[in-house]
């Protein structure tokens, strides 16, 4: 570890999502996350059978040295019965897993406008479900989706947590270019109660696309040297798209690129130091 100078903010940690290995298991996300040399990995329980099998999860943590920094809820269209058919039970279930994992973060989505009775119940549980294990409930922003031409948005109330209020958040900058969301003034309206930060990039398309950080149009080099500057005690997690990869080699390149960007603008620099009152 590079010793601090007087006056600087010590980078926060960077974790490797799980998803960013997909169609590849979360075994190799803790292979790679560790030969490239990420603080650790955010675990994405999804349709992978080993994201689901916790203990199992904690056996690759050990394996290969990398600890789990946060957990991903099941809470995609694809995982609405992962675990459970319950999105209450699939909340508490990812509490007692980030518990078990000695991770403090949960990362959630709000709910699907369908879901009526558990967007009645998700502010009261999330708040509720913190309270337990030290462990912070961040909802994250999302985007509207275009279908024919019709924009609509799938999520109750809305794809900016920041309109309802929660104590803790997931700021998505892949999301923010999808939506045509300002990420700078989101960052300012999160304020202290960002916990927890998805780092990737988008072109500004109508798609939630992932991009490597710097290859789009999103401030993510501004957005990383802000958290830096104002002490931010959270993860930055690299989520980056590597589907399209067609083998291992080109996959980790890309993820090796990602990790770079985020060292180089989570860098803390020297700040002037006081001048002594006479």
């Amino acid at each position: 570890m590079t010793p601090m100078s007087p006056g600087q903010s010590p980078a926060p940690p960077v974790a490797l999502s799980t998803a960013s290995v997909y169609p590849e298991s979360a075994r190799v996300a803790f292979e790679l996350a560790a030969e490239l040399g990420y603080d650790g990995v955010e675990l994405m329980v999804w349709i992978d059978p080993i994201s689901q099998d916790v203990s199992g999860v904690a056996r690759l943590a050990e394996r290969y040295g990398v600890p789990v920094l946060a957990v991903h809820a099941p809470c995609l269209a694809v995982t609405q019965r992962v675990w459970t058919a319950d999105p209450i039970g699939r909340i508490r279930r990812s509490v007692a897993a980030a518990a078990e994992l000695d991770c403090r973060t949960v990362v959630l989505h709000p709910p699907f406008r369908w879901q009526r009775r558990y967007a009645a119940q998700f502010a009261d549980e999330v708040a509720r479900a913190g309270e337990h294990d030290g462990v912070a409930l961040a909802v994250e922003n999302m985007f509207p989706i275009m279908r024919s031409g019709v924009r609509t948005v799938p999520y109750s109330p809305g794809f900016d947590p920041t309109a309802v209020g929660h104590d803790h958040y997931t700021l998505d900058l892949s999301h923010t270019a999808a939506s045509g969301i300002d990420a700078l003034a989101l960052l300012d309206r999160m304020g202290s109660a960002l916990t927890h930060v998805h780092l990737a990039d988008g072109s500004g398309a109508p798609r939630d696309e992932h991009l490597v950080p710097g290859r789009g149009g999103q401030p993510c080099a501004e957005v990383c040297e802000r958290l830096t500057a104002s002490g931010f005690p959270g993860v930055v997690v690299v989520e980056v798209s590597t589907r399209r990869c067609r083998t291992r080699p080109e996959r980790a390149a890309l993820l090796a690129e990602s990790l770079l960007f985020a060292r180089l603008h989570l860098q803390p620099t020297a700040r002037p130091a006081p001048v002594p009152a006479r």
